[in-house]
């Protein structure tokens, strides 16, 4: 078989050479970050290279960037009841409808605090809900992530976020599938907490940040224990994945207006010839979506029969969200948008990367047609055994 094709850059990326480097020779030092003397010295001297790196990222200074273990619980330390609003003390959640399971779980919300906005069709924020729900009770917080991880559908932040300050309230954006993809700025998305992740872009898996807006008041921290992260995030610092995470995000920062370019048109090449297959459908083709993301499916598909069989063909897919411990599941997403279950249960999610070329997706598409005569007739696992 040909070398694979991977083309499930959402679920993770491949690790950066730029950021296989700086972890290697972070790996090399002996120090602590919190020791004072020069090997301890060396170890900050890479965390905070790395948080200025990601900080210009996101038009912010350095000492708002928080290091987490990740984008999980970047979102669970910014989900934090009590927070000071314009109009008061945050008492309640809102959270999208198509939020990562992360989000969704209301982080150290009351399950009774946490209330759901409703998405349109295309999986945008339903802004007259947001309007309502915010009207209708004390300062909240507002979740709203700024791309899909399933649709790839871009939500219209800046608009969420004029009117979650009207209300005196707060906006949690989680970038993590955004950011390194399209330019953010978090002042420009009007956000006040801000979550990324470094396997998204590049970096090692276990490494995340919480950036906080200006002047917004400190979350509560999850882990407590020494002074670490400004007293934000008490645990010895990862260097080590945080010297990558700062180099990948430094890698991706610079070929972001390139790679947007190039990535949309391969995405449009593959839709294309997509669509001249057994009446496929894009989902959330109608909206602003990230420029690697597609989420298709076909009449009589079932996802995960799709999935083994592009595997079989050596490309790596997927059918959604790649946190739910490998089983293919129904998205809540498309439940959300309105969509059948059958058509629910057949989506393949293709997501592109830094490395895609045309002739990975021609192979795909070459994958595809060959699948679609295939399990469309059968649509079960015993398709698998004609193919």
């Amino acid at each position: 078989m040909a070398d694979r094709i991977y083309l499930d850059w959402n679920a993770t990326t491949p690790l950066r050479p730029q950021a296989r480097a700086a972890m290697i020779a972070a790996m090399e030092l002996v120090g602590n970050p919190s020791s004072v003397h020069a090997e301890g010295r060396k170890a900050r001297r890479l965390t905070e290279d790395a948080r200025e790196v990601i900080a210009r990222g996101l038009g912010t200074v350095a000492r708002r960037v928080v290091f987490t273990s990740g984008g999980t619980e970047a979102n669970v330390l910014a989900l934090s009841p009590g927070l000071r609003a314009p109009a008061g003390t945050v008492e309640r959640l809102l959270v999208s409808a198509v939020e990562h399971a992360s989000v969704l779980a209301g982080g150290r919300f009351a399950p009774s605090a946490v209330q759901t906005i409703p998405v349109t069709p295309s999986g945008v924020v339903d802004l007259g809900r947001l309007e309502a729900l915010l009207a209708g009770g004390p300062p909240a917080l507002v979740a709203v992530m700024a791309a899909n991880n399933e649709t790839g559908v871009l939500q219209p932040v800046s608009k969420v976020a004029e009117m979650v300050h009207q209300a005196g309230s707060l906006l949690h954006v989680d970038a993590i599938q955004a950011f390194g993809k399209i330019p953010l700025d978090i002042k420009q998305m009007g956000a006040d907490l801000v979550t990324i992740s470094a396997h998204k872009i590049g970096g090692p898996k276990g490494v995340g940040a919480l950036v906080l807006g200006a002047g917004v008041e400190e979350p509560i921290p999850v882990l407590r224990g020494g002074g670490q992260e400004r007293g934000r995030r008490a645990g010895t610092e990862n260097v080590a994945g945080i010297a990558g995470f700062g180099a990948a995000a430094g890698a991706a920062l610079a070929a972001i207006d390139v790679d947007l370019v190039r990535l949309t048109a391969l995405r449009d090449r593959l839709e294309a010839g997509l669509r001249q297959t057994a009446d496929a459908t894009v989902f959330s083709s109608d909206a602003a979506r990230l420029p690697n993301t597609t989420l298709f499916t076909a009449p009589g598909l079932k996802a995960e029969t799709a999935v083994i069989g592009f595997d079989l063909e050596g490309i790596a897919v997927s059918s959604g969200s790649a946190c739910s411990s490998g089983k293919v599941q129904p998205s809540h997403v498309l439940e959300a948008m309105g969509v059948g279950s059958a058509a629910a249960q057949g989506a393949v999610r293709l997501s592109l990367g830094w490395s895609t070329t045309e002739a990975d997706v021609d192979r795909c598409l070459q994958a595809w047609r060959k699948l679609s005569l295939t399990l469309l007739k059968g649509g079960d696992e015993t398709a698998l055994e004609r193919f």
